[in-house]
């Protein structure tokens, strides 16, 4: 039964930088509030990538509820998914979850996603551009990284560190402006949007904790499985984990070069996590910080507090 003294919002969202127990928030809030969870992370959509994208899909089961989950594994590794993608499956599970009277949580943290989400941009599919592509063919990444910065600041820096990457970048660069706000989505929406952060130190012991503890409950088995049917310079396309364990895999470098590299990878993505919400915020976003060291029950407090009418 839904208590009357809460305030639901059309859209609950709750970001924060990897590792720092988003699902396990939601999934709970989930259970509480009668909603259903949209994941908006770029790399959880694909199947078979799920201990190094962190799908934890245990936390979705709260006693004997089982909170129901979308954009989760909805892709085979290999393919490609774009913002357009993902917004336009968005916006589709948001209508399916809201005709269920339910409340759609969205979660994670990819913050271009979470933003495009929240201010309702507009998108145009950009197609491939063979012609483009082979014009810049003998090009250097480093002479398409400056060409993609003479478009404006970077909105992910990952997209410099895979050529791929950085190709369909420009792509969507030259295809014309910033996605503006569309007419009729979420800016009619009461969004309610919370983070979870921690101090630097903390943050840091539970990434490089984490990653350990992944590589204990068999990521380095789910890296070769993928590489008997995905690519190598496919699955290094989706970044950090895949990367370095490819790499490793591949034999060309060490476990200890791959742990390294791999968490001083993942600490870096953190800080520009941090960096996206920060900016969300000096754009209009509201958002409600929860530390990060506060018991699980503590945190929903906050949140339910926050609901009040």
């Amino acid at each position: 039964m839904k208590n009357p003294d809460i305030c639901v919002p059309d859209l609950l969202a709750i970001i924060g930088h990897t590792a720092g127990g988003k699902t396990e928030l939601a999934a709970n809030l989930a259970v509480r509030l009668h909603g259903e969870i949209i994941s908006a992370d770029s790399r959880q959509v694909y199947r078979g990538m799920d201990i190094g994208t962190g799908k934890d899909l245990l936390d979705y089961q709260i006693g004997d509820n089982r909170v129901n989950y979308h954009l989760i594994d909805i892709k085979d590794a290999g393919e490609k998914y774009s913002l357009f993608d993902f917004t336009t499956d968005f916006h589709q599970a948001y209508q399916n979850i809201r005709c269920r009277g339910k409340l759609p949580i969205l979660c994670g943290g990819t913050g271009l996603y979470t933003e495009a989400t929240l201010k309702g941009y507009n998108l145009v599919e950009v197609p491939v551009d063979d012609v483009f592509r082979r014009s810049i063919a003998s090009l250097t990444d480093d002479d398409l990284t400056e060409m993609l910065k003479s478009f404006g600041s970077l909105h992910n820096r990952s997209d410099t560190t895979n050529r791929d990457r950085l190709i369909r970048a420009l792509e969507i660069a030259r295809s014309g402006p910033e996605p503006k706000p569309a007419v009729n989505h979420s800016h009619q929406w009461k969004t309610a949007v919370f983070g979870i952060q921690f101090d630097k130190e903390t943050r840091r012991k539970r990434i490089t904790q984490r990653l350990s503890d992944r590589l204990e409950s068999g990521m380095i088995d789910e890296v070769k499985r993928l590489l008997t049917s995905v690519k190598p310079e496919d699955l290094m396309y989706y970044g950090l984990e895949y990367k370095y364990l490819t790499l490793y895999c591949l034999g060309d470098i060490s476990y200890d070069q791959m742990f390294n590299s791999l968490n001083i990878a993942i600490h870096q993505f953190a800080k520009r996590q941090m960096t996206w919400f920060r900016g969300m915020e000096r754009r209009g976003i509201n958002i409600t910080w929860i530390p990060g060291e506060l018991q699980l029950e503590e945190k929903i407090a906050v949140v339910m507090k926050s609901l009040e009418k």
